[in-house]
């Protein structure tokens, strides 16, 4: 099976939750990032609003910003083919959809963050394996956003992957633009692939 083909299965398994579930996945996430000693430190945190079924990192959202952490949110760069930045985001922040109907913040310029100076990146994944390659949903506006991870030895970035644990897949091959993941955070687990 190609990787178009795992994506397409993986994404209809995610959608195919029920609310319920989706919930569920939601809040035991949560209960598991918002413990975590990497998510305690963090000052700077990246993450995204769920789309077409990803795990929902919303309670994590609402809880940086009651912890007074600096959250961002993607934003498609309409200067930059297939790359993203990222707007600032707090409880007042007014959303739009993107080309792809994905909420993003309206925002000026002075709110965007370069993704080097945060200090944790969700990402959303379709599928994963335990060596911390992921497919995305094959825009590579990822990667592309995270390139210069490939030229620093020590990026001081941790890249966490969100996903529900039916998107674990047993290898992925992976291809000289990915970025491998530091740890993969499930409804049942933390996996640490590359220790920080």
């Amino acid at each position: 099976m190609n990787s178009s083909e795992i994506r397409q299965q993986l994404r209809l398994k995610r959608r195919s939750l029920t609310l319920l579930q989706q919930q569920q996945a939601a809040r035991s996430l949560a209960d598991l990032i918002i413990e975590s000693a990497f998510f305690q430190k963090a000052n700077r945190v990246g993450l995204y609003l769920a789309n077409d079924g990803e795990i929902d990192p919303s309670i994590i959202l609402s809880s940086a910003n009651e912890l007074n952490k600096q959250c961002f949110l993607p934003v498609i760069d309409p200067k930059s083919a297939n790359s993203l930045y990222f707007a600032s985001f707090n409880a007042n922040t007014i959303l739009q959809p993107n080309r792809y109907g994905i909420l993003e913040p309206v925002h000026v310029e002075s709110e965007i963050q370069s993704v080097n100076n945060m200090d944790v990146l969700f990402m959303p994944l379709v599928g994963f394996d335990r060596l911390g390659n992921r497919i995305g949903m094959g825009g590579g506006y990822y990667d592309r956003t995270l390139a210069f991870m490939k030229l620093i030895e020590k990026p001081a970035l941790t890249l966490v992957g969100l996903a529900h644990s039916g998107q674990e897949v047993s290898q992925i091959s992976s291809q000289s633009w990915d970025i491998p993941l530091h740890l993969i955070a499930t409804e049942k687990e933390i996996i640490c692939v590359r220790p920080r």
